[in-house]
């Protein structure tokens, strides 16, 4: 019989912390009274990540383990874990306890009320610099502004979903994934639980600076075609610009003495219009890209080993 809830959690190169993360968890779920099973998959970790998942799934059958065969990244291990999830209500956490457990019962009690998404909103974010505070909240208030999808203000993937959005969110297959903005498409009745953020427990953050930006990339492109437009926009008005300049000048030669000076005005023309057209080809260019890995057809991921599972 399939479990009542499932919690999935991503994971990469995470071995100080679960032992803490099973045991917090454990006692959430166990209090919580409703059977569960705890995904865990491991994302090309290189530590003894997937050994130690291994002796806590011989310690406790509730524990599931799904290895994929290499770093596939963030989005997709959370993807493969929705994947093998079999819960009526399906909770996705990172495993570095800035998402506490204990919000659990919170997110479950929204979905006994009928909802189908509940998302964790982060009303504080402790042990996080100003720098990545400030970029992570001009980031989604962007993102909410260029899309027609109501992306939920500084949330991440920290959420429920009940078993019908679950399904819903898997006919999404493709490849540059955003899976937050992905459930705000899905729909159905949503909303919130506010909670801290915690400082990470252990280890290093998974997302530098380059990761960060190429997911907001990811997250950019996937709901919106803003940039193709902003560089349409662009390109229509310093060509109107351009056109009015050329009046300008010719209307100089023909009716007074002056001339316009020449050798810096039209270097700095010629650079801008240059600087403008590279800008709206490497957008051209991201969203080229993406169209490539959609036409390949490969799989999101390829699994190494399912451990615990029938």
């Amino acid at each position: 019989m399939p479990p009542t809830v499932s919690v999935v959690i991503p994971v990469f190169n995470e071995e100080q912390i679960l032992p803490i993360l099973y045991q917090r968890l454990s006692e959430v779920l166990g209090a919580y009274g409703e059977a569960y099973e705890i995904v865990f998959v491991n994302d090309g970790s290189r530590d003894g990540s997937l050994a130690s998942l291994k002796r806590l799934h011989t310690d406790d059958s509730h524990v599931k383990v799904v290895s994929l065969s290499r770093n596939f990244g963030h989005q997709t291990a959370i993807t493969c874990g929705l994947d093998q999830a079999t819960g009526a209500a399906v909770i996705v956490m990172d495993a570095d306890l800035q998402d506490p457990p204990e919000v659990l019962p919170q997110l479950l009690d929204k979905w006994r009320e009928g909802y189908d998404v509940v998302y964790a909103v982060r009303d504080k974010r402790e042990g996080e610099s100003a720098f990545k505070l400030g970029t992570a909240a001009v980031f989604y208030r962007l993102l909410r502004a260029m899309t027609q999808v109501d992306i939920p203000l500084d949330t991440g993937d920290f959420r429920l979903m009940s078993r019908r959005a679950v399904d819903a969110l898997q006919s999404a297959r493709e490849r540059s994934r955003f899976v937050r903005g992905l459930v705000s498409w899905v729909g159905y009745r949503q909303t919130g639980v506010t909670y801290t953020r915690k400082e990470r427990m252990a280890g290093e953050t998974k997302y530098p600076l380059r990761k960060m930006l190429k997911f907001a990339l990811d997250g950019l492109t996937a709901f919106s075609f803003a940039p193709l437009q902003v560089a349409t926009y662009l390109g229509v008005s310093i060509s109107v610009l351009s056109f009015l300049y050329a009046v300008y000048a010719i209307i100089l030669r023909l009716f007074t003495t002056q001339t316009v000076p020449g050798w810096t005005s039209l270097m700095v023309a010629v650079l801008f219009l240059g600087g403008v057209q590279l800008v709206a080809l490497g957008i051209i260019g991201e969203y080229l890209g993406r169209v490539y890995e959609e036409v390949k057809q490969r799989p999101l991921y390829l699994l190494d080993e399912r451990i615990g599972f029938d």
